[in-house]
């Protein structure tokens, strides 16, 4: 029932930083962990960082340091910003829950060159 929206994907130099938003309709997240996946032409897709509906949060070793995923439950929406951007970054993102996977999104296309 939960239907969910990517936005705020673009074109970025390496070094760079975007902020990804994720919105859901459909019935409230706030009960849910959430996470930030991507997936490369040629790649699985991949979970990269995720919030639990306490908070917590959890990022693959890639993008540890360097992405930070937050959620305000009121507004139904989730968040990735993205700093220190690298090439290998490029993906489309999508968001999801973590543990009852729902039908997945568009996806947002991040692109990271020079």
């Amino acid at each position: 029932q939960v239907q969910l929206v990517e936005s705020g994907g673009g074109s970025v130099q390496p070094g760079g930083s975007l902020r990804l938003s994720c919105a859901a309709s459909g019935r409230t997240i706030s009960t849910y962990g959430m996470g930030w996946y991507r997936q490369a032409p040629g790649k699985e897709r991949e979970l990269v960082a995720s919030i639990t509906s306490g908070g917590t949060t959890n990022y693959a070793d890639s993008v540890k340091g360097r992405f930070t995923i937050s959620r305000v439950n009121g507004k139904n929406t989730m968040y990735l910003q993205m700093n220190s951007l690298k090439p290998e970054d490029t993906a489309v993102y999508y968001c999801n829950l973590i543990y009852n996977v729902v039908l997945w999104g568009q996806g947002t296309l991040v692109t990271v060159s020079s």
